[in-house]
């Protein structure tokens, strides 16, 4: 038995191939990689019992749009309705780091303090890792507490070249 219907749309951007897919609620998953096949392989390990097809309504193909041209530099990032599964903390978090403005990086202590768990920085770091929607809820703009930039589920490479794109480095 299938859990949803999910639709997806592929993009070229200058971080690589872009992977957006959402559900009739709002963008569900986002991802960065170099080849189709990678990108929804992975999407079908995220979302094993989904049905999973190419989109074909306006609303996924116009996030995808949003986001590659954020990517590319020609745009703000729009608002763009989420629909994410996760814990309430990792939701905690993810809400915070939808906060962090353009051009800026928080510390993932700051992170953890500004949603009240001071001593819960390597928490915060995981759920930055298992963020499903990279750029819509920048976790690249979380960096080590000494400004390095730490990791990046996508690549430090594209961590870099987002926060550069922004301003923040």
């Amino acid at each position: 038995m299938r859990e949803t219907a999910i639709e997806y749309s592929l993009r070229s951007t200058p971080l690589g191939r872009l992977l957006v897919a959402a559900t009739t609620r709002g963008v569900c998953f986002v991802d960065f990689g170099t080849r189709d096949e990678e990108l929804r392989r992975r999407l079908t390990e995220e979302f094993p019992f989904a049905e999973l097809r190419s989109a074909s309504s306006t609303p996924t193909k116009s996030w995808a749009d949003s986001i590659a041209s954020y990517v590319a530099g020609r745009s703000e990032m729009t608002d763009v309705p989420l629909d994410v599964r996760g814990s309430q903390f990792q939701k905690r978090v993810w809400a915070a780091l939808r906060k962090i403005p353009r051009g800026e990086t928080l510390a993932y202590s700051e992170v953890a303090r500004r949603i009240g768990q001071a001593t819960a920085a390597r928490a915060v770091a995981q759920a930055c890792a298992s963020n499903p929607t990279p750029v819509v809820t920048p976790c690249h703009r979380v960096i080590a507490k000494d400004g390095a930039l730490g990791g990046y589920a996508r690549g430090v490479a594209r961590k870099r070249k987002l926060l550069k794109l922004e301003g923040a480095i």
